[in-house]
């Protein structure tokens, strides 16, 4: 079986080319990055300014030694309404550039690290982008919005050297550390089964409207940029992103990289043999989305399962949480979320593991940025608590389980060749087919 890294290398070499193909012009990326001091101001960019982009920046503004230099978002709206929030925050809305093409962005050479905060099919493009621009880069989960963009962004980090963390905030909370350190502990004994669920009550798609001209002050084909061309629809626009194929994978790559990636790595980042997935559009027929809002996936390892349970339009999921994973052993089970984590015995054990719940007490995006600025002044990627190998193997696993509910077929997964067994699985999703004159730099 392999282990996370070789699984990382082999699907590396799977996507094939070692020439950088740019899609856009190489001036604007022939920026050596400096090397920073360890008291020295770190000046950041920040590329998509809606949601968790936003949230970032906030995180990010509390680390000492970190400057604000840049906003950028192809809605002006957007990127007005935060021009203007700075004032709350204290931060001179005269000192920071303003732009509408995150390319001009990254030109600009007083920027040493950008946050990427856009919608997913976005990611990989900025974020290899960002790194040929002498760039260091947080970028949002999940990493890559297929399989190859996940690779390819490894081959770009480890091509031009730049530090990089993936926004999976919670491995920086300290209660998940000290769980998987539990588990790994052999204390629950044989772990034949772990369940990873998300039930969301308050997700919700956006209802069917018509197709409208792009409100005033938004560049709608930016906005696109590799994604098929489509008329504007609000309900496909901001937070619905989610629902659409084009630009994202719904709850599986939303809720679900956080907590499969917790299932992964409390078993050692191991690599999936088959993988079957069944769901469909149950909750919410009538409102307007292309993913699934119920979804149960089947992972096969080499000596357990993993299961993941979604639902959209329910809170009450197992063991009465709405999101978490268990680790189910013969001696016990281990149950994981956000807010914290308890030991919950096996009925017939006599090996007394059983541990009351412990309450999460730290903030894990804080840590996290923490983690990143530390990372950029000691020059150091084995640091970083989530580096770009370690989201491309969770965001592999989790396209994995939307690749098998969208071809409807038991997938095999083939580790020396890094794909599918089925030539037309691969074929069909294994790649992202960009649009608009863009395209994936083969690094």
């Amino acid at each position: 079986m392999l282990n996370r890294r070789n699984f990382i290398r082999h699907t590396a070499l799977a996507a094939g080319g070692t020439t950088l193909l740019a899609s856009i012009s190489q001036p604007a990326f022939a920026i050596a990055g400096r090397i920073l001091g360890a008291n020295e101001r770190i000046n950041i960019g920040v590329i998509g300014l809606k949601g968790m982009g936003w949230s970032d920046l906030q995180a990010a503004l509390k680390v000492p030694g970190v400057r604000l230099a840049a906003l950028c978002d192809s809605d002006k709206n957007v990127l007005d309404e935060r021009l203007s929030q700075l004032k709350t925050m204290n931060i001179d809305q005269s000192s920071v550039k303003a732009y509408a093409d995150y390319r001009a962005l990254l030109d600009n050479k007083d920027i040493d690290a950008v946050i990427i905060g856009t919608p997913d099919h976005w990611h990989a493009l900025m974020m290899i982008h960002a790194v040929q621009a002498g760039k260091d880069v947080y970028v949002e989960k999940p990493v890559g919005n297929s399989i190859t963009e996940c690779r390819r962004m490894v081959a770009a980090q480890e091509r031009y050297n730049k530090i990089v963390q993936a926004g999976q905030w919670q491995r920086s909370q300290q209660h998940f550390k000290d769980a998987v350190d539990f588990v790994q502990s052999g204390k629950l004994g044989n772990i034949r089964t772990v369940k990873v669920w998300c039930y969301q009550g308050w997700m919700k798609p956006g209802p069917v409207v018509p197709d409208l001209l792009p409100p005033a002050g938004v560049d709608y084909k930016s906005w696109l940029g590799p994604a098929k061309t489509r008329p504007f629809n609000a309900s496909r626009y901001h937070f619905n992103f989610r629902w659409f194929w084009d630009y994202a994978g719904g709850l599986m790559t939303d809720w679900g990289v956080h907590l499969i990636d917790y299932g992964l790595l409390g078993m050692k980042l191991p690599v999936p043999k088959t993988i079957s997935a069944l769901g469909g559009r149950f909750a919410y027929p009538d409102l307007y989305e292309e993913t699934p809002d119920t979804l149960t996936t089947l992972y096969e390892f080499e000596n357990f399962n993993m299961v993941w349970d979604s639902a959209m339009g329910i809170s009450n999921g197992s063991y009465n949480r709405d999101h978490g994973i268990a680790y189910i052993g013969n001696n016990a089970t281990l149950v994981l979320s956000r807010g914290g984590w308890e030991v919950i015995e096996e009925k017939e054990s006599k090996n007394k593991v059983a541990i009351p719940f412990t309450r999460s007490q730290d903030n894990g995006l804080n840590k996290h940025m923490v983690n990143f600025f530390d990372s950029i002044r000691s020059r150091s990627q084995q640091s970083l608590n989530c580096s770009i190998q370690d989201a491309a193997h969770v965001a592999t696993v989790a396209q994995m389980g939307n690749i098998a509910y969208r071809s409807g077929q038991k997938l095999s997964w083939n580790e020396k060749k890094g794909s599918f067994t089925d030539a037309r699985v691969n074929r069909d999703y294994l790649t992202a087919t960009y649009h608009n004159g863009y395209s994936l730099p083969r690094i």
